[in-house]
This record gives structure tokens, sequence and C-alpha cells, in this order.
């Protein structure tokens, strides 16, 4: 006979998808949200939806405190294409060069850590071909966090492999995640574009992070996602719109490389779908607090609109169904957070007081 396991946790709840708070409690059966009910309480804990985090690379875990560029004075002139091109950037000599076991050792830690730090889900866009798929697999291994692969083919001239390679990386993958149009052969992102339609997999692409040179191209392949748009103009923004394309923004990862700040406030003044990722793990951690902080303060978006951005919106770009937001029939993808911890208490605001000041110690627990 099949048990349920049933839970009720009271406090105040980031609920539904305009993230609208109120007080009361929430009953979770078998890991599924079954009622959420408003009533006063004295509860100083804030019940909130887990991240989803929209773009990573945590195979880049085995390296984390990289040369950042050439040092002239007291300055770090920073290159990103001496950080991460392929196939010759410092991230991929040292990929190539590290041991198996090594690597899936430091890709768990990074899952770990996301876990740690509230999140529930991520896309990782992954490098090595079928290889650092199963590399990912294997950290992944007995993880409840939900992720999503976004593969990349080994860069080949030859038709025929490209296209046997494609078919086996979709085979095994939930889509592509490939390098920009200035970094890969156009010949080979066409073929990729194909071979993921004929497979109904996500395409996704970097895109305008060091310029916008690479923007029409990368548009031109009707791709389901682009990551970055740092350098995206007003005309770039309403194409996007106009095709309905998602953008993940990476703030913290455009920062560290100087590329700039992405326009976000101008995508969502278009309507455009926008999520955030963190990027490559060897530049920054995996902490999602850490970029809401910054797309308030820095870039001035308003808190809800952040907080929607990092769990919400990347659910839905992902395609994570019943994650994202705390509702009836949703997973329980939750993070108790004590309102009361030594940094939040006194805050008035509750979104506001997450966004722009919370921690990963002010969690009492994660539920993925």
């Amino acid at each position: 006979m099949s048990m349920s396991w049933e839970q009720t946790i009271s406090g105040k709840i980031i609920y539904g998808p305009d993230a609208e708070v109120i007080e009361g409690y929430i009953v979770i059966d078998d890991g599924i949200i079954k009622e959420v009910h408003e009533k006063k309480t004295d509860s100083q804990l804030i019940i909130a939806p887990c991240f989803v985090n929209a773009h990573t690379h945590i195979g880049d875990s085995v390296c984390k405190d990289p040369e950042l560029g050439e040092t002239i004075g007291h300055y770090v002139k920073r290159d990103l294409g001496q950080l991460v091109k392929p196939p010759d950037g410092l991230k991929h000599r040292i990929l190539n060069s590290t041991p198996r076991d090594e690597m899936i050792g430091a890709m768990k830690s990074s899952i770990c850590d996301m876990n740690y730090t509230g999140t529930c889900a991520f896309a990782d866009f992954r490098e090595g071909g079928i290889n650092g798929i199963n590399l990912l697999k294997e950290a992944l291994n007995s993880s409840e966090i939900e992720e999503r692969i976004f593969a990349r083919p080994v860069q080949t001239e030859d038709e025929d492999k490209l296209s046997a390679e494609l078919h086996d990386l979709l085979a095994n993958a939930d889509g592509l995640g490939m390098s920009g149009t200035n970094d890969m052969d156009m010949s080979i992102l066409e073929t990729a574009r194909e071979q993921a339609s004929k497979h109904g997999a996500t395409f996704a692409i970097h895109s305008g992070e060091n310029d916008r040179s690479d923007i029409d191209k990368a548009l031109s392949l009707d791709p389901d996602i682009l990551i970055h748009m740092t350098h995206a103009e007003k005309q770039d923004l309403k194409k996007v719109s106009e095709n309905d394309i998602p953008i993940v923004v990476c703030p913290r990862s455009n920062f560290i490389t100087e590329v700039g700040m992405a326009p976000v406030t101008k995508m969502l003044d278009e309507g455009i779908k926008v999520a955030v990722g963190t990027d490559n793990v060897m530049l920054n951690s995996a902490n999602m607090f850490s970029e809401m902080e910054m797309l308030s303060k820095i870039f001035g978006i308003d808190d809800r609109q952040v907080f929607m951005m990092c769990t919400l919106m990347g659910a839905t770009i992902l395609g994570l169904e019943k994650t994202g937001s705390i509702l009836e029939g949703n997973k329980s993808k939750i993070m108790i957070i004590n309102g009361n911890s030594n940094n939040l208490t006194g805050i008035r605001e509750t979104i506001s007081g997450i966004v722009r000041r919370a921690r990963p110690d002010d969690i009492l627990s994660v539920m993925i």
C-alpha cells in the first residue's frame, strides 16, 4: 500500500505567477503543493520558490581562480576571447587537460552548491560532445536537482561526421547550446539548427556578448533561446520581440569580463521574456542571490521583476513545467528563508528584502 507524505508550513508566502506576498500556510503532499491558504500568522518564515539558473557552464568548476588577463600596473586588462573562446581559450585548455574523475567531482560540488544556495533547476551548456554529456549525467547521479542539458558538437568540416554526432547529442540531451556565430563556422551552426528542429529540441546560442557583430547571423538561425545580448540595440530587440525569442542575461559574468551591461530594461519594455544565469563557474559562483542584488542595485530593475526573472521566467523559458512559482498543483520546489535572521530582521518589504540583501545563510532549508 502506498503511503502519502504530507507537510504544512506557515509564514509569508511568495505566491503565484505574480509573486504576491501573502500570509498563511501551504500543504505539501508527496512533493506537490496541495493547498495554499491565507491566514494571519506570527511566523517569521518566508516561503519562496527556488531559483532557476537559466545558463551555466558547470564543467568550468575545475578552475575557480583563473588569470583574467594581462596585468598592466595595478589593472588587469581582461580579454573574453582569451578566457572562453573555443577551441584555444583558457577554459578549453583546462577542460581538455582535466582527468575525468576530477571533472565529475568538481561538477558535483557545484551542483551541491546550487542546492545549498536555493536553486532547484539549471541549464548547462555542455562542451565536449557526447563525452561532456556523460560527465554531467554522472555528476548528476542521485541529485534531485532538475537540469536541461544543451550539448555542443566537436567542430568538424565533415558533414557526415557532424550529422552523426548531432544525432547522438540530441538523443542524449535536451537540445543544443552553441557558441556565437563569430566563434563557429556558420555552416556548422545551420546544420545544428536543422538537426535540432528535426528532433524537436531546443536550439540556444550565445549572441551579442562582446559586440553586436554576431546578432543578425544568430537571429537568422531562428533560435529558441538567446544568451547574453549584452550589446543588443533597439532594432535587434524589436526583431527578438517580434519572433518571441527569450533572452537569458548573465550580469556578473558580463561585468567580470568587462563586456558591458545588457539592456535588460529595454528587453522588458519590448515584452521579451528575460531569465538569468550565472554563466561560467570559472568566473562566478552559482549563487543567484548575487545576480538579484546586482540587477536591483546596479541595473535599477524593479525588485519583483528581478525575483520573477530568477524563478518563474527561467522555468518558463526552459520548459520546466510546474516549477518556478508557488501554486496549487506545482512541484514543491521551495526554499524556507529565516525572516528573523540577523541580516533580514526588520525588512518591511519581503520581495525587496530578499532581492537586495538576502544571502544563502538566510536559508533554513531547501526542498527540491
